[in-house]
């Protein structure tokens, strides 16, 4: 029943396009950034009573037909955050995958600069990012317009410290890596009701969209959170350096 609502609020949310408040103008509508709005659709319907949506109720199967185009970022310090999933078509941007890497790598120097506070309000202050783009030009390198939106999410720790995003593109990638330049940068204040959220019991991860908490590393390795292994102390040989001492003594 709870699928079926959510179906039916994304359905009319595609239909009457993007609401804006804060100071956002305009929005990814139309046919040209279509999947954006598919995203942003999705991702309002899993808000829960106007919680933010939880990691784990992120089902691939919503969003499959924006599936190479969307990506998961987790914070990492203020203003920076790491890729923690991408989908193919950010790979090909880039020229390599870019699971562990930071956000940042899309951009060139002075995007950077901007679009950092930018991203630390997404995780702070409870906002979506509308962010309008071009690529840098030059050999091999054709014109490339694209379009990205950045959507907070609650991890399973309990804190707004993921984000769900989509980069759609506007032209052919040319030769990699493509890095972007800001031409507009919006801002939405969204409306969030008070999170509830389970302390205990297991998180439902879906296939294909699941980031184990055991199994993830650095970048070029696959998407895995290796752990170190705990080896405990072990006491010095000889003598011990404590005797037993009694009142008696």
């Amino acid at each position: 029943m709870r699928r079926s609502v959510g179906l039916k609020m994304a359905f009319s949310y595609l239909g009457r396009g993007r609401s804006s408040s804060g100071d956002t103008t305009g929005g990814p509508t139309g046919p040209r950034f279509a999947i954006l709005s598919q995203v942003r659709a999705y991702w309002e319907a899993l808000r829960e009573g106007g919680a933010l949506p939880r990691r784990d109720q992120i089902d691939p199967r919503g969003i499959a037909g924006a599936l190479e185009q969307v990506f998961l970022i987790e914070r990492i310090a203020p203003g920076l955050a790491r890729f923690r999933l991408s989908g193919m078509g950010i790979n090909e941007l880039v020229g390599m995958d870019v699971r562990g890497m930071p956000m940042s790598a899309l951009f060139n120097s002075v995007a950077r600069d901007r679009v950092s506070p930018a991203l630390e309000t997404v995780f702070r202050e409870n906002m979506a990012l509308d962010v309008e783009l071009e690529a840098e030009r030059g050999i091999g390198r054709p014109a490339l317009e694209a379009r990205m939106i950045l959507l907070p999410l609650v991890s399973t720790r309990g804190l707004t410290d993921l984000a769900l995003g989509c980069l759609a593109v506007e032209g052919p990638c040319g030769r990699a890596p493509r890095r972007f330049v800001i031409s507009a940068l919006h801002s939405e204040i969204l409306l969030v009701a008070r999170q509830s959220f389970p302390q205990s019991g297991p998180h439902a991860m879906i296939s294909g969209f699941a980031t184990s908490k055991s199994r993830f590393v650095q970048p070029q390795a696959e998407f895995s959170e290796a752990q170190a292994e705990f080896t405990p102390l072990r006491p010095p040989r000889g003598k011990p350096q404590l005797r037993l001492v009694k009142s008696g003594d």
